[in-house]
């Protein structure tokens, strides 16, 4: 059994004990989620939502992505500027899919 579902503005197409990283949710590790922005559930798929669905997880850790860095430079004028951003994700295990 397979879900797509939506989180953080992105959609992910997940099966039981499958692991997927995320957007930034809240919770330590080890703490149990309920996603419940189903989209399609083995063929069913909702408008805009599947009624009922929900799929639970579990977080495994929260993480950074790598580093990505932003440079920008101005010729002629000395201007230089490096800045670096790592975005915060999260480790989801799906553990149950629910229809």
């Amino acid at each position: 059994m397979f879900a797509v579902i939506r989180t953080g503005g992105k959609q992910y197409t997940v099966a039981a004990n499958d692991v997927i990283l995320v957007e930034k949710l809240e919770g330590e590790a080890g703490t149990k989620v309920t996603l419940s922005d189903v989209l399609a559930v083995d063929g069913k798929i909702g408008a805009p939502l599947v009624k009922g669905a929900s799929v639970a997880a579990e977080i495994l850790k929260q993480t950074h992505n790598p580093t990505v860095l932003i440079f920008k430079k101005k010729r002629r004028h000395n201007y230089r500027r490096k800045n670096g951003h790592r975005q915060k994700q999260t480790a989801l295990k799906i553990v149950e899919i629910k229809a």
